[in-house]
């Protein structure tokens, strides 16, 4: 079965990450030309395959009328390792900066945390591999192609990939609202450092959540009793870089 990307954030990254192998773009005919001039560059530019549709085929092609005109043909995600990410912090001669995804789902709250961590310059992520989603095209789409520029692993088992990073001296740091969390303006953020958000229901899982060295809340004042799980994580991600000096 062909995959396709669609609208124009996620058809331009993917083009210009030049990591999955692109059959052929795709635009619709009649299109604004303006608008689609960056991606046409990025296209020529790797020497993809251009071809253009009615508007009404493109829908019927992707299955999908919110298309903005344009799609791409790819091949599947490239995925990573963690020592590829820790060799990338050490090329940026930066301490390690790390997002894991204990069993979060939802290709919405996953491609949310995955356009703040690129944004604020995570060196990877980490997915748990049993139960857990696919980088997909929608994961892709919803994180506006910032998917398309991260390293991010599947590993079977989690905590054997977090006692791997406190052996590189990596501090895990878990999002955690149970009892003996510490709030946010208690920890130190400056460190080398893999953030943790767990599950949208039930949080980190027992195992994950006693691995982590460190375990912090978010302080609230309202009435409501938590964040989305990909809010809370994407401020603590920008709290994180922030310690770091937004270096």
């Amino acid at each position: 079965m062909p995959e396709f990307l669609i609208r124009r954030n996620p058809v331009l990254e993917t083009l210009r990450a030049n990591r999955r192998r692109i059959h052929r773009l795709i635009l619709q005919d009649k299109l604004d030309r303006k608008l689609a001039q960056p991606i046409l560059q990025a296209a020529k530019a790797s020497k993809v395959p251009i071809q253009t549709v009615a508007k009404q085929k493109l829908t019927n092609l992707v299955k999908d009328s919110s298309h903005q005109g344009v799609a791409i043909e790819v091949g599947g995600y490239p995925y990573s390792d963690i020592d590829e990410m820790l060799a990338l912090a050490r090329k940026k001669e930066e301490r390690p900066f790390l997002l894991v995804l204990d069993l979060l789902h939802g290709p919405q709250n996953i491609g949310s945390l995955l356009r703040t961590a690129e944004i604020c310059g995570v060196h990877g992520v980490i997915l748990q591999d049993r139960r857990a989603p696919d980088v997909t095209t929608a994961v892709s789409q919803y994180s506006a192609g910032a998917a398309e520029h991260l390293l991010i692993s599947q590993e079977t088992n989690l905590v054997k990939a977090l006692k791997y990073l406190q052996d590189n001296d990596v501090w895990i740091i878990g999002m955690d609202l149970d009892e003996g969390s510490q709030s946010l303006e208690q920890v130190d953020l400056n460190r080398a450092a893999a953030i943790v958000v767990g599950n949208e229901g039930d949080g980190m899982r027992r195992l994950v959540r006693e691995t982590c060295d460190i375990r912090l809340n978010l302080p609230q004042k309202g009435h409501v009793q938590s964040l989305n799980a990909a809010i809370a994580g994407s401020i603590l991600l920008y709290t994180t870089w922030q310690a770091r000096g937004f270096d």
